[in-house]
């Protein structure tokens, strides 16, 4: 059986497939802060403020005119999964809740029903480089769960599962346990009206490294009914089920079979989503995600009549004090620190 089934350049955003929605991979090279925690002024010159994607010196705002991020924004009908790899983001929303995280930490967020939130990307050192690496991932809700209470949930990097895989040679394999099972490891339990609750979802999201020369198999999914997909977005030479496969791929293989690595000589990093589909029809705009267009229609008027509960904290774009470190308070009042 050919287990590499397709293969394509990374568009942007990634290329999906049911549950995932969305998926894209920001990746800035941010300046040192000022004591607004954002760029020099004089570093804005010539970006379009407000709609900044362009990565002009190695770095975008976003949707931020002050600091980088994502401003207050609603969602209804799927979730945000948002790993931060490097970097702090500032989580704000309409129920209350407020976070930092970032350095490898996870946040869930059930959108359900409708939320407002803001990630914004606050520039804590003023006396160094601010790099901040994410992926931001949408999953799509099933249609019984589509009008959930909104929930989230974080997921701190010291409590996330990691597998390191040896082989023959010494080298190594370091995978990231996001979501799902794999070699035994249990990821952290998802929001409980996520599709990766379901049983017999078998909804994956890892991060795989491989180091220079490494060897490495992916075990088989649980389900043939399970699609899996590989995003190839750094390093050199890769063979992939025995195909040599360029940095900067997207590729489907077939999920119920195990999928082998052979790195080159730079280190190699893949994410990879995989999940039985939910198969149900998806109507989008924008930020709303439903099943049908009426859905839709509703989802805009329910925002205008009731904003998704209110935004609560002024600005649209609010940031936590320097000196805050990584936490989170949830909508009941729960803290936790780290």
């Amino acid at each position: 059986m050919k287990i590499l089934r397709s293969i394509a350049p990374l568009s942007f955003p990634w290329q999906t497939m049911d549950p995932f929605l969305f998926c894209v991979h920001h990746n800035d090279a941010y300046p040192a802060g000022n004591a607004q925690m954002a760029p020099d002024p004089a570093l804005l010159a010539g970006r379009n403020i407000g709609q900044d994607f362009a990565g002009k010196d190695g770095w975008s705002m976003y949707h931020g005119d002050t600091v980088p991020g994502f401003p207050s924004h609603p969602h209804r009908g799927f979730e945000t999964v948002t790993i931060v790899r490097n970097g702090r983001i500032d989580h704000s929303d309409s129920l209350g809740a407020t976070a930092r995280f970032g350095g490898g930490d996870v946040q869930w967020l059930t959108a359900g029903k409708g939320i407002v939130h803001c990630e914004m990307f606050p520039l804590l050192h003023t006396d160094a480089p601010n790099p901040t690496e994410l992926f931001q991932i949408w999953v799509n809700l099933p249609a019984k769960h589509k009008m959930a209470e909104p929930h989230f949930t974080m997921f701190w990097h010291e409590d996330i599962p990691r597998i390191t895989a040896t082989d023959a040679q010494g080298k190594t394999t370091e995978v990231v346990c996001i979501a799902g099972t794999l070699e035994g490891k249990q990821a952290l339990p998802p929001p409980p009206d996520s599709w990766a609750s379901e049983p017999g979802s078998d909804l994956g999201i890892y991060t795989i490294k491989l180091s220079p020369g490494a060897q490495w198999t992916l075990p088989a999914a649980a389900s043939a009914a399970t699609r899996r997909i590989l995003y190839f977005f750094k390093g050199g030479a890769l063979t992939v089920a025995g195909e040599s496969v360029p940095v900067q791929s997207v590729m489907e293989v077939q999920a119920d079979h195990g999928c082998s690595f052979v790195n080159g000589e730079a280190e190699s990093e893949l994410l990879v989503l995989q999940a039985r589909p939910i198969g149900e029809p998806v109507a989008q705009y924008g930020p709303f995600v439903m099943n049908t267009q009426q859905e839709i229609h509703q989802a805009f008027a329910d925002y205008r009549r009731t904003e998704f509960g209110g935004w609560p904290w002024g600005a649209s774009d609010p940031v936590h004090p320097r000196t805050q470190g990584r936490f989170a308070k949830h909508a009941d009042g729960k803290v936790e620190e780290r």
